[in-house]
């Protein structure tokens, strides 16, 4: 065989090579080009190569031209390395050539991508002038040479130096992606964007689809490392280097253990810090099955039904006051609903009222009371409470107690202060004065209210200029998710006027307003501004003066006393105590399981809002692991409206509020918390 049509042979093995489908790139191994010439050279047969003139026959410097820089280029069809040199010679001196050639290439690694811009390699022929006796003749010599399909030729401006780098980076970046990020944790971000819970998820849901599929092939492929050479050619740059995006943020601290709503929140920050507001909590399929399973491992299934509390519920043990009706309906089971009204009181006109500590209260005077009434007031709606039981009461419980039993706020709040959401938010609440306010406590009221405070130089405190000469702004709500709050701390007080305010920067789509406080000298004032505020309109709450190491308020929102409803009681009346009971955490003798609460039980009062069966801060800490279910849970199993609930009026024994009560028909006192 000529080496002409040996050429050609190889010329049609690079066309068959080509004509495969996943063939539509071309790659280069780690052997040197010196390395690939000496092999090619010692692999003729024995008297197939020799001398000639000076040196061996096949020893050209056109071929070896070639060999050293088109002889390491190869095809990956089906995972498997296929050299240029894998086929048929048809011919014995040249076959042991290529079959060597062939061996050494496929046994190395590939390195990168063969990127050319040039269509045509190697020397077809070239021609030597021979001086002879019968006059000047012409020799043609063959040498290696192919023509590479269209698809193996960049048209690009870029060096190809540039996009084999590019290639390779964008192959490692792959590799190393689906090597550290397992298919669970794709599962959740899929779980997620299912749930509409990640901000522009969608636009992520295609590659990530995608992305799984190639997490599953990867699993099961023989060679990773050509896997991932022949992937990143086909999906791009863009799908390979994943791991460099935000959504590779978010799998790879999914995948790394984090836990799924700090993974949210840090890929929030990344994608939109200004615009981001979640509809709801999150939680993912899988953390539903996984949760699913304990709670049907540990037999808690018939632990989450939940309802309102009933007289019929509550052991005398846990009272520390009833009425006579109440007992006989803790003892029968029955109960004689005669609602006690008065005319409706102004709680200026009250006489005789003495005010008195909760302690000395509950020790020395609740134990010889026989009738008790409460003066229900405007400013007691956001203390309005239920109990809540289990609906099994036999089932075991996934609270923090032992009881079963919980409560819940108007609201829908598992506590009714303003003061512990700042602390949660990350504010300080100790300081010579705090202003915090509160709003979408219902999650319907979006804005974005800005508190304000101009201090005694007339230098402002807000947003955006948080710290100034005597306080700071420590919390700042942009997107409300939840309820929300803002705090401003006064800790180096000068003298003078300082004016608080609540500005609606955005609005959005609440139709209500907010709650505010002002605490200082142990004594916390409350305002209630529930109405409609315009987009960009201030409202002012108060204007207090700090003279002699002291602050005043001057003046502030005046409250609303005008009776109203509330939970189907008119306030500014008494209405009657069925009975007193401390929160279930200290039922039982227990006494170290969060705050203090203390309940009167009004006759008549129905809570008409179907509160959540429980709230994360009660559960079990055993059970914390699986919270954004258990919250989901919580929201989903809502209470069921019920007339003879046990619902009224309650109060933290850690944050400051009072009640008039009137005992026994006749004896008023102004209880302190």
């Amino acid at each position: 065989m000529s080496f002409g049509d040996f050429n050609k042979r190889l010329m049609e093995n690079l066309l068959d090579l080509s004509a495969f489908a996943s063939t539509d790139y071309l790659f280069v191994v780690d052997v040197s080009g010196d390395e690939l010439w000496e092999t090619y050279l010692e692999s003729f047969p024995p008297g197939t190569n020799e001398v000639f003139r000076k040196r061996r026959e096949h020893d050209c410097s056109c071929c070896r031209s070639f060999i050293k820089q088109f002889g390491a280029v190869v095809a990956i069809v089906n995972n498997r390395v296929r050299s240029i040199w894998e086929f048929d010679a048809r011919d014995a001196k040249y076959q042991p050539v290529i079959d060597a050639l062939d061996a050494l290439v496929v046994s190395r690694p590939v390195v990168d991508a063969y990127v050319t811009k040039e269509a045509k390699h190697g020397t077809r022929y070239s021609n030597e002038l021979l001086f002879g006796t019968d006059g000047v003749n012409v020799r043609r010599w063959h040498h290696f040479y192919v023509e590479l399909p269209a698809k193996f030729v960049t048209v690009s401006r870029r060096s190809e130096s540039s996009i084999a780098a590019q290639l390779r980076t964008s192959k490692e970046i792959l590799k190393r992606s689906l090597d550290e990020i397992k298919r669970d944790s794709t599962d959740t971000v899929l779980d997620l964007i299912a749930e509409s819970s990640l901000y522009k998820g969608a636009e992520w849901l295609g590659p990530l689809r995608a992305f799984r599929t190639m997490q599953i092939e990867y699993e099961v492929v023989k060679d990773k490392d050509l896997y991932c050479w022949v992937k990143s050619r086909e999906i791009g740059p863009m799908l390979s280097r994943i791991r460099n995006h935000s959504i590779g943020v978010l799998l790879q601290d999914v995948a790394g253990g984090m836990d799924v709503l700090n993974a949210v929140k840090r890929y929030e920050r990344i994608v939109a810090p200004e615009n981001y507001k979640r509809p709801k909590e999150i939680y993912t399929k899988r953390m539903v099955e996984n949760a699913w399973a304990q709670i049907e491992e540990l037999g808690l299934v018939d632990s989450l039904p939940r309802r309102f509390a009933r007289l019929t519920d509550v052991t005398v043990n846990n009272v520390l006051f009833a009425d006579r009706d109440a007992v006989r309906a803790m003892t029968q089971g029955g109960i004689l609903e005669q609602l006690l009204q008065g005319a409706t009181q102004n709680r200026k006109a009250l006489r005789g009222v003495q005010a008195i500590e909760a302690d000395e209260f509950l020790q020395d005077v609740l134990p010889a009371t026989t009738s008790l009434e409460v003066l229900l007031e405007n400013t007691h709606a956001r203390n309005m409470v239920s109990l809540i039981a289990p609906v099994n009461p036999d089932a075991p419980s996934i609270l923090k107690w032992f009881n079963g039993f919980s409560w819940a706020y108007a609201g829908n709040l598992a506590d009714s202060t303003m003061k512990q959401h700042v602390v949660d938010a990350g504010g300080k609440v100790t300081g010579a004065l705090r202003f915090s306010i509160q709003w979408n406590e219902e999650n319907r009221n979006h804005n974005d209210f800005d508190a304000h405070c101009i201090e005694p130089d007339g230098r402002r405190i807000y947003y955006a200029k948080k710290r100034g000469y005597t306080g700071e702004l420590d919390v700042d709500v942009i997107h409300p998710k939840e309820v929300a709050v803002e705090n401003i701390i006064i800790t180096k007080p000068v003298d003078g006027l300082y004016k608080f305010l609540v500005k609606n920067y955005t609005q959005r789509d609440g139709d209500n307003g907010f709650r505010a406080e002002l605490e200082f000298g142990d004594q916390i004032y409350e305002f209630d501004y529930p109405h409609y505020i315009a987009h960009k309109v201030r409202i002012p709450v108060a204007t207090v003066q700090y003279w002699d190491g002291a602050f005043k308020i001057l003046k502030s929102l005046t409250s609303n006393t005008a009776s109203r409803s509330i939970w189907g009681l008119d306030t500014q009346q008494f209405h009657r105590v069925s009975l007193v009971t401390y929160s279930p955490n200290f039922w039982d003798a227990n006494d170290s399981t969060g705050h203090r609460h203390v309940f009167f039980m009004l006759v008549g009062a129905v809570n008409d809002e179907q509160p959540n069966g429980f709230y994360n801060e009660y559960l079990h800490e055993q059970y914390l692991k699986h919270k954004r279910v258990f919250a989901a849970l919580g929201s989903k199993m809502r209470v069921s409206p019920d007339d003879e609930q046990l619902s009224g009026v309650g109060f933290s024994t850690t944050r400051r509020g009072s009640v008039i009560v009137r005992v026994n028909g006749n004896r008023m006192f102004n209880v302190l918390f």
